[in-house]
């Protein structure tokens, strides 16, 4: 069974950068397709990224578009995702799961666990 560990949340200040990992455990990381999703205070679940599992397909929700980048390195077991011009809207706790996606429609195949807070404020 994979198990997903997030990390690399942190207090940034807008138009700042900050990279997450997602570490996999259990399963070959290289076998999934892997997806960051977010959480920010009074909404839903929305899906961020998605990487095929050799990384050469990726999607991104619309309002990340240009700013986040997803990448991958089975080796190592990890999935990460490095957010650049950060924004107050980005703030939410951070998470990752399996994934499925078409175009900037990005689903979790799988519930979440802890995950890890991105507070963006001045």
């Amino acid at each position: 069974q994979l198990q997903l560990v997030e990390s690399g949340g942190a207090l940034v200040q807008p138009g700042g950068s900050l990279r997450l990992s997602c570490v996999a455990s259990g399963s070959a990381l290289d076998s999934y397709n892997i997806g960051w999703f977010r959480q920010a205070p009074g909404k839903g679940r929305e899906g961020v990224s998605c990487i095929s599992t050799n990384g050469a397909n990726t999607h991104y929700a619309d309002a990340v578009k240009g700013r986040f980048t997803i990448s991958r390195d089975n080796a190592k077991n990890t999935v990460y995702l490095q957010m650049n011009s950060l924004k107050q809207e980005d703030t939410a706790v951070y998470f990752c799961a399996r994934c499925s996606a078409v175009g900037s429609s990005i689903r979790a195949l799988d519930s979440w666990g802890q995950g890890t807070q991105v507070t963006v404020s001045s």
